[in-house]
């Protein structure tokens, strides 16, 4: 009811939306105030399922820990909760430990006098079935099919251990007392004292007392049907298909197949066999001389079963289609950004690497993550990316430095937010980027990995574009530092590369991160 003439005004162009408001949530694994880390505790791998509701970590002992959501079960139920659930609620996502299993071992390659760490390099979830959870976990060399299942606990009610009763007990008891109407009496083991009945044929050998047998004393099982345990089972085993160590798994939206990628080929194989796979990419050359890119990530696509996109070392992104041919050594689609005449150095090829691919949620996008950037595709527009966000521009000062401690090589994982207007990546001294992908978007928000997020930040700049020249320009003003690893940016803040943040994911269908900061599993929402 505006009245007057108000009803034909046209609506406002709906411009990108504002920045989200980040809060610390939750953490798993905090460290204490000068407490050492220890290796073997280190996240290494994070994956939320397809319904966000369960998180699962790996870390370089070989452990995989699973998490399960639980305010979602504390709604509905009954008529008044779920109309409830009209209304967006406001409680954030809250998760607790649900259980954790040994994934990998320490192996030894005899063949080739190598080493294999139990380190879990990637898991992926898999379709849920029967309300069982399946996974993928994989090391350097091996890759397993996990089944975790509640089942009922059994437990052993008693014994048949009382002689005294005159009668057999009815549960199972048997032997529990000794009832006769002979006279002669009856060894323990079925014998007899009669001397005079001498036992010839077998029938008369094995012939048991009428009463049972006193010695004999068998367990009562029951199930007890409020107690349950979850079970982890190794369904299958895909291992000596890659000489390489594996960089990445992929499920397939067919829910019957995965890729394994190495180096140099990438493999198919059926998750119900796994003494064999199909190797469909392989970019190996046959004088190792001329090798000059590696594959670095692949992923399948989100709904197409029969395409997948990889990366190289290149910095670029092949696209190709399981139905042109068995070997698909010929790409459909070929995604990369030639770089500016005279930019060339000898950092150029290592921070063009791209470490981390992901696809949108509708596969409509790729986000792909090098040393120094994230990069937007759209996958029908092979000319470019549509976005680039700058996350370490104000190291370029400091290359030959990253080079020295080989911090040049780290290789960050990305994430795209479930409506894809988002992404994220991380950084070091335990920093997080988030970038609004929105046309017109100047969101650009680092948050840390403590329960302050927002303790740190990094200025936005005001101009649309998202280019971090004056940060450049300030750190190469001043700032250095005399400790190795550490330096200051251009808010005066100091950065160490020795703690890095190198795993996040991005709930699928909400604004939530999770993200690791060496041992500890960091939270958050907005």
């Amino acid at each position: 009811m505006n009245g007057g003439d108000g009803g034909d005004v046209a609506a406002a162009p709906e411009g990108p939306p504002p920045p989200l408001d980040w809060k610390f949530s939750q953490v798993f694994g905090e460290r204490t105030a000068g407490e050492e880390v220890q290796e073997v505790d280190i996240i290494s791998a994070i994956e939320f399922d397809k319904s966000g509701d369960h998180l699962a970590t790996g870390d370089r002992g070989g452990r995989v820990v699973l998490f399960e959501r639980t305010d979602k079960k504390e709604h509905g139920g009954n008529r008044k909760d779920l109309e409830k659930t009209d209304y967006p609620i406001s409680r954030h996502p809250e998760f607790r430990y649900k259980t954790e299993f040994q994934s990998h071992e320490p192996e030894f390659d005899y063949l080739k006098s190598l080493e294999i760490e139990e380190k879990i390099n990637k898991i992926r979830w898999c379709q849920t079935s029967n309300g069982a959870l399946f996974l993928l976990s994989s090391n350097d060399k091996t890759i397993k099919f996990w089944k975790v299942q509640e089942k009922k606990i059994k437990k052993i009610a008693e014994m048949s251990m009382d002689t005294s009763n005159s009668k057999a007990s009815g549960n199972g008891n048997v032997g529990s007392s000794i009832v006769t109407s002979n006279p002669k009496l009856h060894l323990a083991n079925g014998g007899c004292t009669d001397k005079d009945k001498s036992y010839t044929s077998l029938s008369n050998a094995l012939s048991f007392p009428s009463g049972g047998i006193a010695s004999l004393r068998l367990p009562v099982v029951v199930v007890t049907s409020n107690e349950t345990n979850l079970v982890a089972r190794c369904r299958r085993v895909y291992a000596h298909a890659h000489d390489y160590h594996i960089n990445s798994i992929s499920n397939n939206s067919d829910g019957e197949t995965f890729i394994s990628a190495d180096d140099l080929r990438i493999n198919l194989w059926n998750l119900e066999v796994s003494n064999q796979s199909f190797n469909i990419v392989d970019v190996k050359p046959a004088n190792m001389e001329d090798l000059t890119e590696v594959i670095t990530s692949a992923e399948f696509h989100p709904n197409h079963c029969h395409t997948l996109a990889y990366s190289s070392s290149k910095g670029s992104i092949r696209l190709i289609d399981l139905r042109q041919s068995a070997l698909c050594d010929k790409h459909s689609k070929l995604f990369e950004e030639h770089e500016a005449p005279g930019s060339r150095s000898f950092f150029t090829e290592i921070i063009a690497s791209i470490s981390d691919i992901k696809f949108g949620r509708d596969g409509r996008y790729i986000l792909s993550r090098d040393y120094m950037t994230l990069k937007l595709w759209d996958i029908n527009m092979d000319s470019g990316p549509v976005s680039t966000f700058q996350v370490h521009e104000y190291l370029r000062p400091k290359l030959c430095d990253l080079y020295e401690n080989d911090s040049i090589f780290d290789k960050f994982e990305c994430c795209l937010s479930g409506d894809s207007k988002r992404v994220a990546t991380g950084s070091y001294s335990n920093l997080f980027r988030v970038f609004g992908c929105n046309p017109g978007s100047t969101e650009a928000t680092t948050l840390e990995a403590s329960k302050n997020p927002m303790r740190r930040q990094v200025q936005t700049p005001s101009r649309p574009s998202r280019s971090l020249s004056s940060i450049t320009r300030a750190v190469r003003r001043g700032g250095e530092s005399n400790t190795p690893g550490v330096g200051v940016d251009a808010n005066g803040n100091s950065f160490d590369f020795t703690t890095k943040l190198l795993h996040l994911a991005w709930h699928p269908t909400e604004n939530s991160i999770a993200c690791a900061a060496a041992n500890s599993l960091y939270m958050y929402y907005a």
